[in-house]
């Protein structure tokens, strides 16, 4: 039997072809084979058929439709007998064929054959072009399974999103085979396809291009340039935006008569066909003005900036009276000036009247260069004589204007300071273009005259060895981890990785390892990155020029924040360190200042971030220009700061644990963010999330600058939100806490660190060290009679013999819990206890007395107002209701969870909500919405390291599996879950494994059988 889907529905026996019936009938089967052997439910079907309202008998059609197909497809089966080709399975049905049956399918192998052999290039004895020239065959042999359009004969599942995917599959193979044959030089054989692909898609740039290319490999130019030209149009008509990299270097090529086949690499941008100057110009061509500086030989990377300047100049095409203006900005040392200069180079044709170049020295260690010395030099070099040169700079200005006028010329004013500087730089003709390179961000030239930005950071990774390779040689490549190293010492910025190059050339005997050694201490490395004592190439010389051009307490602020921890800070921040009043005036000014230095990089969320060799400069400079005491005191207003904000954000995002918090004295210096001191949750959550590296930075930081109670405070104030899925962060957490309260003494400190890293421990599936932490918790709880302390570690302590199977021993240690709890008369506690006390019982069997115990935990939680421990109540009397049968109240329950858990942002309890519901659809027989729940928990517990979730998801998934006859994707599952239940310990999903991978291999084994049997010859 042969199915087709991609064209008319179709199904032949032989060479016969078999009467399918109605269009309904055939939309079933086509549904059911592009499934690909998965189970389809009824929803789904009847979804495709009638949409949002089916009709009452929807159920009873279909099965109707499913009689008539297995007689159509399985004329000798017996009448009672079950249906092996199109089975049922839960509440919908799946179609069982040969994989090879079904065009899509074999269309799907050949493609992946294609992806074999192109990645197999030039690794077999065949070589590279044989691998490209096997992979274009077997596109070519999948793409002619197409007769049409996927279900063409159905046009009312055209806008099915599994008929609209097939669509976009072809567009996407078509593209690679269009690439391939270009690539082989055989354009001519592509060309009707590509013209397809591009008539049915106008707006895909990449479709468009590639027709662009495959015009020029035929010779047809013309048509080449009219596809560019139309496309152009209506990229502007109808999405108002130019035209990408890929169409623009597509049509750089044709007009360059050098086709990028491949559609890579840079070409320059289109030129005018006649390269002398125009008739306009009173210059000659013998003195025409050619002042940039020679480009950097070996200039690597910036593909995408590249890109944005060709961009950039070509912007102004819906404005004919508009000049072209870019702003190449960035940090010291990162490239602006080797970019402008390059790309210059690369885009001179395009200005047939000449190039201007000056360095504005905006911050050099020199006097920077004034708009009137630039401009008496710009006239001179256009031929206006000295004695006519005017004196008034305004004059000069307008001279210059004069002169520039109607010439097709590109000026650089490379190293600006600022707007006013280049102002009067700026030619006033249309025919002229402007780059603009600067470490500020030139904000006024952006918004008063249009110019348009090219932010420059660092080298990606690639780019920087690759220029590390240029300069270094075969070295990078004998040491590739080391080089790797040596470029991220050096921030990835070109300045920094010449100047070590540098140091690695004149020493060739020294390995790179030994010099990535010395680099390691960023002071060391400030020194040793200093080029010969020339200051304009010596990274801390390039640094200063910036520095010293910021306002006294600008430049104050600069240097403390050397002193914060973290990635980044915001206003908050800044104004702790600095002690200046309100984080919304003068620190957020201050920031504003710093990042357009570039001393600083824009973040999210108002955060900007110092890049390490930045750091290390502002840091030397604090210990020359700030005493010890002055440096001590920042900090301590930081780590104030940050103690205070978490205390207001936990309080907000969890108000029925104030109690177990210490309370936090309110500070002068410190501006708690209102709508965090106002109890706005979403700004409170939004908060510890973004801060959350800097936090975990902190407690390390202060336990090892002489602050170890401010860790201590800070990770008891964390425990929640880090418990929420953050457990590897959490671990790190509270050990600098319990080694910060070994250092002061602290007993009770101690003691809750150690409570908390056995809850840690135990949700990272180590119940060993989880159990041997929570032991030494309730010691120390007990010597300092910490009875809150001592019920918390006990229930806790509990929870690890509940996961390992020792469930007498957990109904001890919770009822000790929950008695303690009650003798402090602390509501939350007892709620929770009661959650962890039922939760034991469910597993010795005791469901009724489970639930019970869960009911009572949610009615304090209504009493506490506790959400969370309410979300975990939820799902976990979800639990024990599934045990006693009750499916929909199970299901609401988990719901409710669910919904409660999304909002608190707590994806570790979301996972569990998650595999729940799936639990209860998997013994619904849903199994398709069991196996959706369960995939989705296995995400988020792999995710957030929760091995004991994770083991419990597979199994269900697995299961979900099974019941839809996916028994190979089964056993696959269940071995995992056996691998991750050995390494937790957890005996129940251990057990519940290996009984499950032994049931899909023998549904395997009896599946197989029929199969066997089938292919035997008849009597």
């Amino acid at each position: 039997m042969r199915i087709q889907v991609l064209g008319p529905v179709t199904v032949w026996r032989g060479d016969e072809r078999l009467a399918l019936g109605s269009p309904q009938r055939r939309a079933i089967l086509a549904l059911l084979a592009v499934s690909r052997g998965q189970q389809l439910p009824y929803a789904g079907l009847a979804d495709a058929l009638w949409g949002e309202r089916p009709p009452a008998s929807a159920s009873n059609v279909i099965q109707t439709h499913i009689k008539h197909l297995r007689h159509v497809l399985e004329p000798g089966r017996p009448p009672r007998a079950a249906s092996t080709v199109l089975p049922r399975l839960g509440d919908g049905y799946a179609l069982r064929v040969p994989y090879d049956a079904i065009d899509l399918l074999r269309f799907r192998t050949l493609v992946a054959a294609a992806e074999n052999a192109r990645r197999d290039d030039g690794t077999g004895e065949a070589g590279a072009d044989d691998g490209r020239v096997r992979a274009a065959a077997l596109l070519s042999d999948a793409l002619a399974l197409w007769q049409e359009p996927p279900l063409a004969d159905l046009p009312a599942l055209a806008a099915h999103p599994t008929v609209v995917a097939l669509a976009g599959e072809r567009r996407g193979v078509l593209a690679q085979y269009g690439d391939a044959m270009l690539a082989a030089g055989r354009g001519a054989d592509v060309l009707a396809l590509l013209e397809e692909a591009a008539t049915a898609q106008p707006l895909d740039e990449d479709a468009q291009a590639r027709l662009v290319r495959a015009y020029e490999a035929v010779g047809r130019r013309d048509r080449a340039v009219a596809v560019y030209l139309r496309s152009r149009r209506r990229l502007a008509d109808e999405l108002g935006v130019d035209p990408g990299p890929e169409l623009s270097r597509a049509y750089t090529a044709v007009l360059h008569r050098t086709a990028d086949l491949s559609g890579t690499g840079h070409a320059p941008l289109p030129v005018q066909l006649s390269a002398q100057p125009s008739p306009q110009s009173p210059a000659s061509p013998a003195r025409l003005p050619a002042q940039l500086p020679a480009d950097v030989p070996d200039f690597s990377g910036r593909d995408a900036e590249l890109s944005a300047l060709d961009q950039l100049l070509t912007g102004g095409a819906g404005n004919p009276t508009a000049m072209a203006l870019s702003v190449v900005s960035g940090t010291a040392g990162v490239g602006k000036t080797a970019l402008a200069v390059h790309w210059a180079h690369r885009a001179r044709d395009r200005f047939p009247d000449g190039q201007l170049y000056v360095n504005l020295r905006g911050y050099d260690p020199d006097h920077p260069v004034s708009p009137g010395a630039a401009l008496t030099r710009f006239l001179t070099v256009l031929g206006v004589p000295g004695d006519a040169v005017p004196l008034d700079v305004d004059d000069r200005a307008s001279r210059y204007r004069t002169e520039m006028a109607n010439r097709r010329m590109l000026v650089v004013l490379d190293n600006a300071l600022s707007e006013e500087q280049v102002r009067p730089l700026l030619p006033g003709s249309p025919s002229c273009s402007v780059v603009v390179t600067s470490r500020d961000s030139l904000t006024g030239l952006v918004a008063l005259h249009g110019a348009r930005r090219v932010g420059l950071g660092p080298l990606p990774p690639p780019d920087a060895l690759a220029l590390l390779r240029t300069l270094v040689g075969a070295r990078v490549d004998n040491e590739p981890e080391s080089a790797t190293t040596l470029s991220e010492q050096c921030v990835r910025l070109p300045l920094a990785l010449r100047i070590a190059a540098e140091l690695a050339a004149a020493r060739p005997e020294l390995p790179l390892r030994d010099l990535v050694a010395e680099l390691a201490d960023q002071q060391r490395r400030l020194d040793l990155l200093d080029a010969g004592g020339d200051r304009r190439a010596a990274v801390e010389a390039v640094f200063s020029w910036s520095y010293q051009h910021l306002p006294a307490p600008v430049a104050r602020a600069f240097r403390l924040l050397s002193l914060h921890p973290g990635p980044e800070a915001d206003a908050h921040a800044v104004a702790a360190l600095t002690d200046t009043g309100s984080p919304d005036t003068q620190a957020a000014g201050t920031l504003n200042l710093l990042a357009r230095a570039h001393l600083l990089q824009p973040g999210r969320y108002g955060r900007y971030g110092m890049h390490d060799l930045l750091r290390a400069y502002a840091y030397r400079l604090a210990g020359t220009h700030d005493s010890e005491t002055d440096r001590q005191a920042a900090q301590t207003r930081l780590f104030d700061h940050y103690v205070s904000t978490a205390a207001a954000a936990m309080d907000a995002l969890y108000p029925a644990e104030r109690h177990h918090r210490l309370a936090v004295a309110a500070t002068e210096y410190v501006h708690v963010p209102p709508l965090i001191a106002a109890g706005d949750q979403d700004a409170a959550r939004a908060w510890l999330d973004a801060e959350r590296p800097a936090l975990a930075t902190v407690c390390a930081v202060a336990e090892d600058r002489g602050s170890p109670r401010h860790a201590v405070r800070l990770a008891a104030l964390l425990f929640r939100h880090l418990d929420a899925g953050h457990h590897t962060e959490a671990l790190e957490v509270h050990r600098h806490a319990l080694h910060a309260a070994e250092t002061l003494g602290d007993l009770r400190g101690q003691a809750h660190a150690l409570t908390n890293l056995g809850v840690v421990h135990w949700r990272l599936a180590d119940a060993e060290s989880a159990a041997a932490h929570l032991v030494r918790a309730l010691d120390l709880h007990r010597r300092t009679e910490d009875l809150a302390g001592q019920a918390r570690a006990l229930s806790n302590l509990g929870n690890v013999h509940w996961r390992l199977g020792s469930l007498h021993n957990a109904a001890r240690d919770h009822q000790q819990a929950l008695a303690l709890y009650a003798e402090t008369g602390d509501q939350v506690g007892q709620a929770r206890t009661l959650t962890n006390l039922g939760n034991a019982f469910l597993r010795l069997g005791r469901c009724e007395q489970a639930a019970d115990h869960q009911r009572q935990a949610l009615a304090l939680h209504e009493l506490t107002g506790d959400r969370i421990g309410r979300a975990r109540t939820l799902c976990h009397l979800g639990n024990a209701l599934l045990r006693l049968h009750r499916y929909e109240e199970a299901a609401d329950h988990q719901q409710q969870a669910l919904a409660l858990y999304r909002q608190l942002g707590h994806h570790g309890g979301e996972a569990y909500a998650l595999s729940g519901l799936g639990e209860v659809r998997l013994r619904q027989g849903a199994f398709e919405a069991a196996a959706g729940y369960q995939q989705h928990a296995l995400e988020l517990f792999r995710q957030h390291g929760e091995r004991y979730g994770e083991a419990s998801a597979l199994n269900g998934l697995a299961e979900a599996l099974h019941g839809s006859g996916r028994y190979d994707e089964a056993l696959t599952h269940h071995s995992t879950a056996v691998t991750v239940a050995n390494g937790t310990g957890e005996r129940d999903q251990l057990a519940r494994a290996r009984a499950g991978a032994e049931r899909a291999r023998q549904a395997l084994r009896s599946w197989a059988r029929p199969a066997v049997a089938s292919t035997a010859p008849g009597p």
